[in-house]
Formats: structure tokens, C-alpha cells, sequence
């Protein structure tokens, strides 16, 4: 570590404190050259996880827009906000186990876990969020899709 007094690499740690529940180290240092003592922090960096979108960009991963789009599918429908934050908990969680290896997820994935859960809360909700995930083309793909889980009892 190179002293902010006289700019040496030369120094000693004096003592070690875990910070932050584990997730930080402070330590104490003095400088072998000078005599100056500092302080130094050392956590660790963690990639952050990233979304894969169709056209091939990368971006970090955003629980705010996962709710968001999920909120719009469910917007007046019988289903409370703490289902609707549970819900999202738990879709976040499956693409956090899904991607962990390398801690990425394309939006294709997402969309399937978010259809399959909305699927078995309300078919109003998945309809309507598959109607924009899926891009139908015409009034054909959506009726299908909407036969799709109409034929489900």
C-alpha cells in the first residue's frame, strides 16, 4: 500500500477489524519509511449480474423494471401488493439460481419465468404481459396464445 505521506510501498499492518456484518476489512497501517500511520479498507467486488437482451447487449440486472412490467400486467386486478412484491422476489431469486454460473440471464429466460408465474396467479395478467414480451405480429398469435391457456383446467 503506498503511504500518502512520503509515497513509499513500505508499511506494516498495525491491526485488522471486520466492518459491515463481514463484508468490509479495516485495517490500520504504518508507514516503514516515515513512521505515518492510515487507515486502508478492502471489500469485495462482485460482478453484478446482467440481463442478456435479444439484440445481444448486455445490462445490469434491474429488480425496478422486473416489478414495473410485472405491476402493468397486474394493474386492477385482484391481486395485492405484497403478492405482487413477493412475486417478484421470487422471480428474481429463480434468475439468480438460473444464471448464477455466470451471473447473467437473457430477457428470454426472464420473460418464461415471469409467464410461468403469472400463468398459475391470473391469465388476465399473463396474457397481458405476453402480449408484449411475446411481440405478436397479428390478432392470429394472440388468439392462439389465448386458446393456449384457455384449454387449461
Amino acid at each position: 500500500m503506498r503511504c500518502p505521506s512520503c509515497g513509499s510501498l513500505d508499511d506494516k499492518v498495525i491491526e485488522s477489524r471486520t466492518m459491515a456484518n463481514g463484508e468490509s476489512i479495516r485495517r490500520r497501517r504504518e508507514c516503514l519509511a516515515c513512521g505515518y500511520r492510515f487507515t486502508s479498507y478492502e471489500r469485495i467486488e462482485e460482478k453484478p449480474f446482467m440481463v442478456i437482451k435479444r439484440d445481444g447487449r448486455r445490462q445490469p440486472f434491474e429488480s425496478d423494471k422486473l416489478a414495473k412490467g410485472i405491476e402493468r400486467a397486474l394493474e386492477k386486478r385482484p391481486v395485492s401488493m405484497s403478492m405482487i412484491d413477493q412475486l417478484v422476489t421470487e422471480i428474481e431469486d429463480e434468475a439468480y439460481k438460473k444464471g448464477k454460473a455466470a451471473r447473467e440471464i437473457s430477457t428470454a429466460d426472464l420473460g418464461e419465468l415471469v409467464l410461468c408465474r403469472l400463468n398459475s396467479i391470473d391469465k388476465v395478467a399473463y396474457i397481458r404481459f405476453a402480449s408484449v414480451y411475446k411481440h405478436f405480429n397479428n390478432l392470429d398469435e394472440f388468439i392462439e396464445e389465448v386458446k393456449k391457456i384457455g384449454g387449461e383446467k
